[in-house]
């Protein structure tokens, strides 16, 4: 099949798009991707796609054509004109491209309007479209703090069902992603597929490697305003004389330095960051940790979503302790791989990491997490599911 891709981030951004694609080329499929320029986190187009460079490349069979966009700098304004110039630059594009494809998939983070270069392909070519939502649009407005009256929101809700409504079929990587289309937007939720994410191999392959009289507790990912970091830390804080108690914070993004000067102020010697690493770099983190942190800001929205990283904790055979509400809540309990507490409840994350240390039933949560991963979330099943989501679609 010829499938066409488009998402505005692609590697050497940290996505699991690029391994999506890799892998539908090795499963036989001829895939194109219509991106972006790689700036993602930093805020900064690299260097080597400066200037008109590298606009087509071939990496590990995918065929990757790259637009035109502003950097995502690090404030509102940028941002918006980081959207706007790949949503533009894209749609122009896909007027002037000639080749055909049976299919058209969209990888959606935010925003999602890199959806509408998808939409324009469509109406010229009459190729249908699978629109795989990861995050929920204009509900994303909402949590990072535009108000639903606003007047920047209410275009944005017109557009994104319009959006929603001009594709053929719709993914969802959560089941509460089902109840916002319903509510928002009336649509028939039964014609929405539930597909989770998975966790890329290297999380298959940590060992084991922890200390017998520490405790360390690790959290990966991106660090931003809606992963409430500083929820850790300030647990890192109440936990301050537990010497024996260690965190990591490994990953970047616009709240790293806030949450390192917090963690300065608070002199905190039992909280380490490391920047963001290399995937390849994660086993090694992973081995060490007795148990992995996840959080999210107390956000209704927010809560919706089931982050990627939680498939990865699982992956690796860890426990999970959380300060997170809503879907990823519920798969912790479900799974009985760790505790959870409410989101943004610093006082009852270290309530909950002493509970975790005290607890002899720590090996257990660890199996029972992966045997959640290899029920729910393992990778063959996602290709699986996501081919067959493409052909049914139809001609």
């Amino acid at each position: 099949m010829k499938l066409l891709v488009i998402c505005q981030y692609y590697y050497p951004e940290p996505f699991r798009i690029t391994d999506i694609c890799e892998s539908l080329v090795r499963k036989g499929h001829d895939v194109t991707v219509l991106t972006g320029l790689p700036n993602y986190p930093e805020g900064i187009v690299v260097k080597e796609y400066r200037k008109g460079k590298k606009r087509t490349e071939l990496i590990n069979g995918v065929k990757v054509i790259r637009n035109f966009e502003i950097g995502r700098g690090s404030g509102k304004y940028r941002l918006f004109m980081n959207y706007l110039s790949f949503t533009l630059s894209a749609s122009f594009k896909t007027l002037l491209l000639k080749e055909k494809f049976d299919r058209i998939l969209v990888y959606q983070l935010s925003p999602v309007t890199m959806s509408i270069p998808a939409i324009i392909y469509k109406k010229k070519y009459q190729t249908k479209i699978l629109l795989y939502c990861l995050d929920l649009w204009p509900a994303s407005l909402s949590a990072g703090g535009i108000r639903e009256n606003s007047i920047v929101y209410k275009p944005f809700l017109k557009m994104s069902k319009w959006i929603y409504n001009s594709v053929d079929a719709i993914a969802v990587t959560s089941c509460m992603f089902k109840d916002y289309f319903k509510t928002t937007f009336e649509m028939d939720i039964d014609q929405i597929d539930y597909l989770p994410q998975y966790a890329e191999d290297v999380y298959l392959e940590v060992e084991e490697n922890r200390e017998h009289n520490r405790f360390h507790f690790v959290f990966a990912g991106n660090i931003g305003d809606m992963q409430s970091v500083e929820t850790i830390i300030k647990a890192a804080h109440l936990l301050r004389e537990y010497q024996e108690i260690v965190f990591h914070i490994i990953g970047d993004g616009s709240k790293l330095e806030e949450c390192q000067l917090l963690s300065q102020a608070l002199t905190l010697p039992n909280v380490i960051f490391y920047g963001r690493r290399p995937i390849t770099e994660m086993p090694k983190f992973y081995s060490m940790a007795d148990a992995m942190l996840i959080t999210l800001k107390n956000n209704q929205v927010i809560s919706y979503t089931l982050p990627g990283k939680v498939q990865s904790y699982m992956a690796a055979r860890k426990p999970i302790i959380g300060a997170i509400n809503g879907e990823t809540s519920r798969v912790i309990k479900e799974a009985n791989c760790g505790f959870c507490c409410p989101a943004e409840d610093e006082k009852e994350l270290a309530n909950m990491i002493l509970k975790f240390c005290q607890s002899h039933e720590k090996e257990w949560m660890g199996e029972n997490s992966y045997a959640y991963y290899t029920k729910h979330f393992r990778k063959e099943n996602f290709l699986s599911s996501l081919e067959s989501s493409i052909f049914k679609l139809g001609g």
